[in-house]
């Protein structure tokens, strides 16, 4: 791979934001993928994502006016509605006769559940005709109208396959988290050993059980498990359940361009007590996560010399996974076949 930049995976669902971010009659711009995007949500609530580019001159569409059902050009006035049609142009003479169904800005297909809109990037940049990934994923134990009880973002000024890489990374813990407790048990590394297994895009650790000396743990009820799940585009799903309650943690890495991405974390939860303590969980989840953010951009500082790196057995085998994914995710693609997951089932062991 390349040190700094990374080659961006199409054919897949990304997660642009939590639906929360997208108000009714509202619009939002962002660089996803290296492509402008602006979403919005249409008068009835319906989400949708279309280019953020007019096609008669190329200025933004995000600087015109949305109306809730079409959005307007501030240059021209070209209108645009949510499929990315064009339906008016203001100077338009009687004489003249222009087919404004053949005019598009271009649109995105978007899916929205469980309080997330993922946005599909294509090969081809029209609907995922492909097939290669017909629906993104959904978290277990909750429904279609279950919003995430806690999420956050933040920017990392690194390529999506560093952060993956630092996604899956079971070692840095002790040394990136400078908390009381991280600090306390730094020079106390202890032997791992975990089970995986190739799932779909991705693999899995298997589920085993959870340490039951753990307060945390406890508030779920008796025998408390969790499987995590690693995948592609970039996606790290974690499923804990307990004899009460089950709780998911999803972190997504959506690329902006080939070296800066967007890192969410997001938690869903069947405790129905989790609200008055938002505040502080949130502020700790922003703490936790910057000390990643701020590693890789240290990182980046010797990755502008393009060093050769070392990955060693079997602290790093998830990362080498990730770059086999990746390779064969584009493999198929280009050959027009089917996806063959390269990760085979097996043991690992490391100091952490």
């Amino acid at each position: 791979m390349n040190n700094l930049k990374a080659e961006l995976l199409r054919g897949l669902w990304y997660v642009a934001c939590p639906s929360a971010e997208v108000k009714p009659g509202k619009t939002l711009a962002k660089t996803l993928m290296n492509e402008p995007v602006l979403l919005g949500r249409d008068s009835k609530g319906k989400a949708f994502a279309i280019k953020d580019i007019c096609p008669h001159r190329g200025i933004p569409l995000r600087y015109g006016q949305f109306d809730g059902e079409t959005v307007q050009c501030c240059y021209h006035g070209w209108r645009f509605d949510t499929s990315g049609t064009c339906v008016d142009i203001p100077s338009t003479h009687e004489y003249q006769t222009i087919d404004y169904s053949k005019i598009s800005c271009g649109a995105y297909p978007v899916v929205e559940r469980q309080g997330l809109i993922w946005v599909y990037f294509s090969e081809s940049g029209e609907a995922p005709e492909d097939g290669r990934q017909p629906e993104p994923p959904r978290m277990p134990d909750f429904a279609d109208d279950d919003a995430p009880k806690l999420a956050i973002m933040l920017p990392f000024v690194c390529s999506v396959d560093h952060a993956a890489l630092g996604l899956m990374d079971p070692t840095h813990a002790a040394f990136v988290h400078t908390s009381w407790w991280f600090k306390k048990n730094a020079t106390k590394l202890r032997p791992k050993e975990k089970h995986f297994a190739p799932s779909d895009l991705g693999w899995a650790m298997v589920r085993h059980k959870l340490p039951p000396q753990n307060i945390a743990y406890k508030l779920l009820g008796d025998e408390v498990t969790t499987e995590i799940r690693y995948r592609l585009p970039g996606l790290r799903i974690e499923h804990i359940q307990g004899g009460k309650h089950s709780v998911v943690g999803l972190t997504t890495i959506t690329p902006i361009d080939e070296d800066k991405t967007e890192v969410r974390q997001m938690f869903w939860a069947s405790m129905g007590w989790v609200g008055p303590f938002k505040p502080l969980l949130k502020h700790l989840m922003k703490v936790f996560l910057d000390q990643d953010r701020r590693v890789v951009i240290q990182q980046r500082e010797g990755l502008e010399y393009n060093p050769k790196l070392m990955l060693i057995n079997d602290a790093d085998t998830q990362g080498r996974w990730w770059m086999q994914l990746k390779e064969e995710w584009k493999s198929a693609g280009a050959e027009a076949r089917e996806f063959r997951n390269p990760v085979k089932e097996r043991t690992l062991r490391w100091m952490s």
